[in-house]
């Protein structure tokens, strides 16, 4: 790669950045990645490449939410489609939007140090954020209900993609908390709780009781806070997603279904 820079990650400081003119930094040809990084991208074939740039607004996959999709053009017309976005196994802190150029002619790629502008699918923004807040309320509401009733419970991992939404939970959830557990999601909605970003360091999740919380130091950059989205009134988690403002704004969320498995449980959610 051209240069080792991380990748500002525009999106986590404005998710409501839809558009962003930004530089590029590195363009490589999908084959000519490294190994880990052609796995990141299952889609990848050598008509695609890869593009890096100062700063992004696209959201790579992950956290449980699938990646931004979209189009970065050049003053010249050349336009690059991304069809998937990853962060850089090999270089640090690195966003990776994988996609292909309007034009099959390499003369016509962009070049290191070209502005550029970025485009996200707004559509599909809104819907990522939107199914990721649920997922938060939902882990809020299932801890709300449950977290006295079940022993070991805790909230394990999610995944807030459009068609397997879910989250795990650590303990068993018989089915009869399904009614419950609407209940309680659809107040927490309902009630429009702000959904805030805030930046905290170690002490400040010890200092609020939420030691437990702490993320490994590893994923930030030495000096930086961690990011957490406070659902004023029902949870904090770390996270770099994106976010609606309100939880109103999630729209009308189903719990699906509560699956159990070796100790642990699902419970699968939509929204409309």
């Amino acid at each position: 790669m051209a240069t080792a820079s991380r990748t500002f990650l525009a999106f986590q400081h404005n998710a409501k950045l839809h558009t962003l003119q930004t530089v590029v930094t590195a363009v490589r040809q999908f084959t000519a990645l490294e190994e880990s990084n052609r796995q990141l991208f299952k889609q990848g074939s050598d008509q695609d490449h890869v593009v890096v740039t100062e700063q992004t607004i696209f959201h790579p996959q992950g956290g449980g939410q699938p990646s931004d999709v979209g189009v970065i053009t050049a003053p010249s017309g050349t336009s690059f489609t991304v069809a998937a976005v990853r962060m850089d196994t090999v270089q640090d802190g690195q966003v990776l939007h994988l996609g292909r150029f309007s034009t099959a002619s390499s003369t016509d790629n962009f070049t290191p140090g070209e502005i550029v502008q970025q485009a996200i699918d707004v559509d599909k923004r809104e819907l990522y954020s939107r199914l990721h807040t649920a997922g938060h309320v939902l882990g809020s509401a299932v801890r709300h209900l449950l977290e006295k009733e079940i022993d070991g419970f805790d909230e394990l991992k999610a995944s807030h993609f459009p068609d397997s939404a879910a989250c795990e939970f650590k303990g068993l959830i018989e089915g009869k908390w399904k009614a419950p557990i609407q209940k309680k999601l659809d107040e927490f909605l309902a009630a429009g709780m702000p959904v805030e970003v805030e930046w905290w360091d170690e002490d400040d999740f010890r200092t609020r009781g939420l030691e437990k919380l702490i993320p490994d130091r590893s994923l930030v950059p030495p000096g930086e806070k961690f990011r957490v989205v406070n659902i004023v009134g029902a949870e904090v988690y770390p996270c770099g997603g994106t976010h609606v403002d309100t939880t109103d704004l999630c729209g009308p969320t189903t719990v699906k279904k509560i699956s159990r498995s070796k100790g642990t449980s699902r419970v699968s959610y939509t929204v409309d």
